[in-house]
C-alpha cells in the first residue's frame, strides 16, 4: 500500500500529470485500487509487482510532486492461511502487493 501525501496539501498538480500523462507506471507494475481522503490531500493507493525496484521507478516520477510512504501488505485471506500454518514472520520483505 502506498500512501500519497500531496505536497503543500495540493492535489491539483496530481490531477494534473494524471489527465495529461496517465499512471506513468512502468510495466510489471499494476495498479489495484485507491482511496482519496474526504480533504483530498492524502491517497491511500494498493499497486502490485514482484519488483520493489519497479515501485521505486514509479515512485521517482511522482517525487516532485508527492510524498511517498511504502507499506507492504497482504491480503486479510492470506494473512488467515499463514496465521492457520502458524506462520508469524515479517511479511514486509514478502514480495507481492505493496
Amino acid at each position: 500500500m502506498i500512501i500519497e501525501r500531496f505536497k503543500n496539501g495540493d492535489a491539483g498538480p496530481v490531477y494534473q500529470r494524471f489527465r495529461d500523462r496517465g499512471r506513468l507506471a512502468p510495466e510489471g507494475l499494476r495498479y489495484v485500487s485507491s482511496w482519496v481522503d474526504a480533504k483530498i490531500e492524502v491517497c491511500y493507493q494498493v499497486m502490485e509487482t514482484e519488483d520493489r525496484s519497479l515501485l521505486d521507478r514509479w515512485i521517482a516520477n511522482w517525487a516532485d510532486i508527492v510524498d511517498c510512504e511504502v507499506i507492504p501488505v497482504i491480503t486479510s485471506t492470506e494473512a488467515a492461511e499463514r496465521m492457520a500454518r502458524g506462520e508469524r514472520r515479517d511479511i514486509s520483505r514478502t514480495p507481492g502487493q505493496a
